[in-house]
């Protein structure tokens, strides 16, 4: 971390004025001894053993992340001056000097890691898809007042692609005390909740495509990183704060019309890429990516799965001697393997013949993609619960057009009852079975 010089603060002199003093924070890993100036005149600094024991008196103050009115209370009454506040420094800005100031590396912080990671696949997958679909996608880049801000890449009415969102965030905030109990129901490992209001920082690369063709499926990738500060020290300038962090991802296919052999190698690709790190990662994460993707009140699945995870920190790898860097590496590779598992597929199937009626069952299909983004998927609602919060981004993943039929006879309600017959139909027949029961492809 830079240290606080780097923001202009710079030790006082010995007789400074009120105005430094307050402009000042101090070095020092000792909590200080606060000091209250009541006299209305301008006070004269204390007249201590050594210089350093005064100006460690306001350190704590200064350093102390406040934001959206959060702050931590010592037991003793804090420095108070009659003149300006004290200049605080939050995470954010922290961050923004080191990112200047320093060439991240492996001994930087996780947070700014994670950031350049995500970064650098969104601008290799937007290349990646540009060149196949020979249109460009719209870049918005938006900030937030609190910090953070990131990166919306999407592609409407393509060649290949209906709508195609390739996105990055990076969020500091607050959690409220409703969104921590919500973290601590989702979040076994989750800490604090013994507070009102918690600091946090999240960085995510998330991404769906839809392309127009029926016979190409749908893809959707996310790969997150998320870490609260300690509340006693937000910008760990005591070296010593305690966080909690974790990290979550995963991606998914869902296709309208099943190719076996689509599916065998997009699960075959994530595979090799999760067995590079643990062995027990495919199995475990393969089952958890069937089980979220489930759309309970269809009794269905969205699509035919791939690998989820969540709350991975230091618990769910015991015998590591550095638990979030191995962690990281493991999302590092599922980045490096998602243009091998979907661009062979996607360019089987994106010039395939098709008929209106295979349309109309795409449709159906991404109503059903709908359904679960709005009414299942944790990570919308975090997004739309956030303040603050970019809607347009959050709701990227949503496909371009979709459709709803009443008592659809293969998709509907009572289908099961009364299977349909039609030898047409054997197609769409075929997906709702493997929907019905998720299959092992591996």
């Amino acid at each position: 971390m830079p240290s606080l010089r780097a923001f202009g603060l710079a030790r006082p002199s010995p007789r400074p004025s009120l105005a430094s003093q307050t402009a000042r924070v101090c070095r020092t890993r000792s909590w200080p001894c606060p000091r209250r100036y009541t006299a209305p005149t301008r006070p004269q600094a204390p007249a201590p053993a050594s210089g350093r024991a005064w100006f460690g008196s306001l350190y704590l103050a200064a350093a102390l992340l406040l934001a959206g009115g959060f702050a931590y209370s010592l037991q003793s009454p804090p420095v108070r001056f009659d003149g300006p506040p004290l200049q605080t420094t939050s995470l954010a800005e922290v961050d923004q000097v080191t990112r200047r100031k320093t060439k991240i590396s492996r001994q930087s912080p996780m947070r700014l890691r994670m950031e350049q990671l995500i970064h650098e696949h969104q601008n290799r997958i937007v290349f990646a898809l540009e060149q196949l679909d020979g249109s460009k996608f719209r870049r918005d880049q938006w900030t937030r007042p609190d910090g953070g801000g990131g990166i919306s890449c999407v592609l409407q009415d393509g060649n290949v692609f209906e709508k195609a969102g390739v996105n990055t965030s990076i969020v500091y905030g607050e959690l409220p005390r409703s969104a921590i109990e919500k973290m601590r129901a989702d979040h076994k490992s989750f800490d604090g909740a013994n507070v009102d209001k918690l600091n946090f920082f999240a960085a995510g690369l998330s991404l769906v495509l839809h392309p127009h063709n029926p016979m190409a499926p749908t893809v959707h990738l996310n790969y997150r990183y998320f870490e609260t500060s300690d509340p006693r020290d937000p910008v760990n300038a005591t070296g010593s704060a305690s966080q909690n962090w974790w990290f979550g991802g995963g991606t998914d296919l869902t296709p309208s019309y099943l190719f076996d052999e689509d599916a065998r190698h997009f699960h075959k690709t994530l595979k090799a890429a999760c067995d590079k790190h643990d062995k027990s990662y495919y199995p475990k994460f393969k089952q958890w990516c069937d089980k979220y993707f489930w759309i309970p009140h269809r009794n269905e699945a969205r699509g035919v799965g791939g690998i989820f995870f969540d709350d991975l920190d230091a618990a769910a790898a015991p015998a590591s001697k550095n638990p979030r860097e191995d962690i990281f590496q493991f999302c590092s590779s599922g980045l490096d393997a998602f243009l091998p598992s979907y661009l062979p597929i996607l360019n089987r199937r994106k010039d395939m013949p098709y008929l209106p009626k295979h349309k109309a069952w795409q449709q159906i299909r991404r109503g059903r993609y709908v359904e679960f983004n709005l009414v299942n998927d944790r990570g919308t609602a975090f997004g739309l619960r956030t303040p603050g919060a970019r809607i347009e981004s959050i709701l990227m993943s949503l496909p371009l057009t979709a459709r709803w039929e009443y008592m659809h006879p293969i998709a509907g309600t009572r289908a099961q009852q009364a299977e349909s017959t039609d030898s047409t139909d054997q197609e769409e027949q075929k997906l709702m079975q493997v929907l019905k029961t998720p299959k092992e492809w591996v």
